[in-house]
């Protein structure tokens, strides 16, 4: 008798140890085959970006040269040429874009940071920041055709500057907002607690505290519509001509690209690719920046 019940708690552990070792191979499973999908799918990514990485820098690398920078976009079948034209474009209504949407991206993030949580100005802001955060940039490009270019009856660049920069405004605020809740509510109710007022706080505090992060949001920001080609199609439309006059139609490098490249001419698709290897070249130099300046503010 006493043998037989020695052997019951015995029998129990040996059952509880086969499912405790059937599971454990489960969880082995599931992990091996869930890790498998996931190195699968990063090298299926690093597959396609390096394929074009690999391809714009063949293609584009031949098409650098001093007249790149120097002469103006060439007749249709004409050697020689290049994209001055386009490039200042591009430099003038990305740095409009910027000086429009980073100061009211900043102080609707500020403001969204610091409110209350039943704010309902708070509430609709987000709730239009979100909109825009997905929609389209076609759809912001026929928006503002809509309001600007149909109404003045011309295309031009300073409506190519409000396009970009309604792309460019939800980006830094969403920036603002996260760099500015990850400061310490502790500074925030130290500064209160010795008389500080509440806009001396956020300047003095929370602001110069989260500096980096929302650089690193405009950085991004400037990045994201240096590239944009559908909102200009419908604002700036493009010019082949030097222009520096925001009211009239202007070049630029994305537009520029897209009729290039599309061309059956020899010239313009290597100034196409010459323009996308610049391009490439600028986001990459911005992201980096954008990631060692949130690298040295942690």
């Amino acid at each position: 008798m006493k043998q037989s019940k020695l052997a019951e708690p015995d029998m129990k552990l040996s059952k509880r140890d086969q499912q405790k070792s059937r599971m454990q191979s489960k969880r082995r499973m599931i992990n091996l085959l869930a890790l498998s999908l996931s190195l699968l799918a990063m090298a299926f990514g690093l597959f396609w970006l390096i394929w074009i990485l690999y391809t714009t820098v063949t293609l584009g690398i031949g098409g650098l040269s001093l007249n790149l920078f120097t002469e103006m976009t060439p007749p249709p079948g004409t050697a020689g040429g290049g994209l001055a034209n386009a490039i200042t474009g591009t430099l003038l209504m990305v740095g409009f874009a910027t000086l429009l949407g980073t100061p009211l991206g900043i102080l609707a993030g500020i403001h969204l940071a610091e409110s209350r949580k039943d704010d309902k100005l708070s509430s609709v802001v987000r709730f239009i920041n979100d909109i825009l955060l997905s929609a389209p940039s076609i759809v912001i490009g026929l928006f503002v055709y809509a309001v600007l270019v149909s109404r003045m009856g011309h295309f031009s660049a300073w409506a190519g500057v409000v396009a970009l920069a309604l792309l460019q405004i939800p980006i830094v605020i969403r920036t603002t907002e996260n760099m500015l809740k990850l400061v310490p509510a502790a500074l925030r109710e130290a500064a209160y607690a010795l008389g500080t007022p509440k806009w001396k706080m956020v300047m003095s505090i929370t602001v110069r505290a989260s500096y980096a992060g929302i650089l690193t949001g405009v950085l991004l920001s400037v990045a994201r519509i240096a590239g944009e080609t559908a909102p200009l199609l419908f604002t700036a439309l493009s010019n082949q001509f030097w222009n520096t006059d925001m009211s009239k139609p202007m070049a630029s490098l994305p537009v520029t690209i897209f009729n290039f490249a599309l061309s059956p001419f020899v010239e313009w698709q290597q100034l196409a690719w010459a323009g996308v290897f610049l391009i490439t070249l600028g986001v990459l130099a911005l992201n980096v920046v954008a990631r060692a300046l949130l690298k040295n503010s942690k």
